[in-house]
């Protein structure tokens, strides 16, 4: 009885583990442009997980110049890109497949320059049936960690499966 339970445990957590790592690879192959969209991949290029757990993720990121508006801020189309795909990424390594976007919200608070760097965190807050919540907050690395943006967003499941990357010809 007790070896039963062990291995079962011991499955759950190889079971969450590989989520995490799936996750992890789906957010990298989106950032270097193998799925999703080339938009996608020029706003994240350069992100870096810095700590990864089920249902939260930190990165870090280097603003670059592609990513900025006439004034050399970080434009905020691309703020919200890297918010969508790091709280997608953290969603993801719940175990849940990738989900609809059913209300997103950014609340812009200051900016960031070309070549600051930033953190982004994302977590999990829960799930509701299907619906799953979640917050991700941008914070300069400098500036005593001044709040650049924080997000709520709210993701509803359906059939949809990830992207595969697609054979090159």
């Amino acid at each position: 009885m007790a070896e039963n339970l062990m291995e079962e445990e011991d499955r759950s957590i190889a079971q969450t583990h590989l989520q995490l790592q799936t996750s992890l690879k789906w957010l990298d192959d989106v950032t270097n442009g193998a799925i999703g969209y080339e938009i996608e991949a020029r706003s994240l290029r350069g992100l870096q997980v810095i700590e990864a757990q089920t249902g939260f993720l930190r990165c870090s990121f280097i603003v670059p110049a592609h990513a900025s508006d006439m004034n050399g801020n970080w434009h905020v189309g691309a703020i919200a890109t890297i918010i969508d795909n790091v709280g997608g990424a953290a969603i993801y390594s719940t175990g849940h497949h990738l989900k609809v976007t059913v209300n997103f919200n950014i609340l812009y608070h200051s900016t960031a320059k070309i070549q600051e760097e930033v953190e982004i965190e994302a977590k999990v807050n829960g799930h509701r049936g299907k619906m799953t919540s979640m917050v991700v907050g941008v914070r300069s690395k400098s500036n005593n960690g001044r709040l650049i943006a924080v997000a709520t967003q709210w993701t509803a499941a359906n059939d949809y499966r990830s992207p595969q990357p697609q054979a090159k010809l």
